[in-house]
């Protein structure tokens, strides 16, 4: 089972670093505003806070890559907490999908941790 939660946890980590491609370095390109559903004038004033965004969502990366590296189920833990309250977060204020996206892989992900233990 530890084998089925690393894994679980990679591709929560592979998500957030697509999530910060998208959000630092995409965000004013047809597929950044095409994910975001921008329009091109909104993308250009807002692209420092999604680069910011983004910026975050590779702490969450770098975390979770730790968790893995070290084998750390407490490293691991947190940064999969930490995914699921942004998720949860980004559900309420601006849009159910994130849920889906965000929320619900780093739920799975906890679970398989926390049964591997």
């Amino acid at each position: 089972m530890n084998i089925v939660a690393d894994i679980l946890v990679g591709l929560v980590a592979a998500l957030h670093l697509y999530f910060l491609v998208l959000e630092m370095f995409l965000w004013t390109t047809p597929t950044g505003r095409r994910t975001f559903g921008l329009e091109a004038g909104f993308a250009e004033q807002s692209k420092s806070l999604a680069a910011n965004q983004g910026l975050y969502n590779g702490f969450l990366v770098a975390g979770l890559v730790w968790g893995l590296a070290a084998d750390r189920t407490d490293v691991k833990v947190f940064f999969l907490a930490c995914v699921i309250v942004a998720g949860l977060y980004g559900a309420a204020t601006v849009s159910k999908r994130i849920l889906l996206v965000q929320a619900v892989p780093a739920v799975l992900a906890l679970g398989a941790v926390l049964l591997s233990r």
